[in-house]
């Protein structure tokens, strides 16, 4: 993983390739689009935990280095300083936008974000759990710039794209997923793409310490689940 400031790092697989659009190709075609520098400048995505949100930022600023990823949950605790000067940067990501909201200092923070990345030509990405309207932000003007930008709702693959994206990260860890393993982490994470992806980290990790294939009993092992 690559160290960005404050301790903030970008998954090294967090990366166009690996993502599986599933319903989401329009929002996929818009972040590629706005990392290519074409069409729009700014982008809003929204959509509940696990719908590909902060992989989509972070695949944008791999793709277009010295990015600044700003994921607020995480940076909420050093204050709305950490948005100085960010602007400057050729794209700026601001995940977790909900995390602030209703925080008047943060908000005025952002809103003057939005305002220099307008003036100074910087591409702006933001992504929440929700349309801005529907946060409870209190600053009318952030609201409103924030609700004008171009709109994605990400939804959360089905099954069958589920067990396709674990393939797919799989194969780009040059691991062999066996499809008694995808139906068992499935049933065992429904849906949860994002724990899905971090298990299947751990797993690997263990698989080549071990020398072991990803067989059911040896996830079993590994989870300290009973065989």
């Amino acid at each position: 993983m690559r160290q960005l400031p404050l301790g903030i790092r970008l998954q090294d697989r967090a990366v166009f390739a690996s993502f599986l659009p599933g319903s989401n190709a329009l929002a996929l075609a818009a972040a590629q689009q706005l990392a290519g520098m074409l069409g729009e400048s700014m982008l809003y995505l929204h959509g509940v935990a696990g719908t590909g949100k902060s992989h989509l930022l972070q695949a944008i600023c791999a793709a277009v280095p010295g990015s600044a990823y700003l994921p607020l949950a995480q940076l909420r605790e050093h204050g709305p300083e950490v948005l100085d000067g960010t602007a400057q940067r050729a794209v700026v990501a601001v995940d977790d936008l909900d995390a602030v909201a209703g925080d008047a200092d943060w908000e005025r923070a952002l809103f003057r974000l939005y305002n220099d990345c307008l003036g100074g030509g910087a591409r702006l990405a933001v992504a929440a759990a929700a349309p801005a309207m529907h946060l409870h932000i209190g600053l009318p003007d952030l609201r409103s710039r924030l609700a004008a930008m171009p709109q994605f709702a990400l939804r959360l693959l089905d099954e069958a794209q589920q067990r396709e994206a674990l393939r797919l990260r799989a194969a780009q860890r040059g691991i062999e997923l066996p499809d008694e393993t995808i139906q068992y982490l499935q049933r065992r994470f429904v849906r949860d793409m994002a724990r899905l992806h971090e298990l299947l980290e751990r797993l690997d990790l263990a698989s080549l310490q071990q020398q072991r294939r990803l067989t059911v009993p040896f996830i079993r092992e590994i989870l300290g689940e009973p065989t």
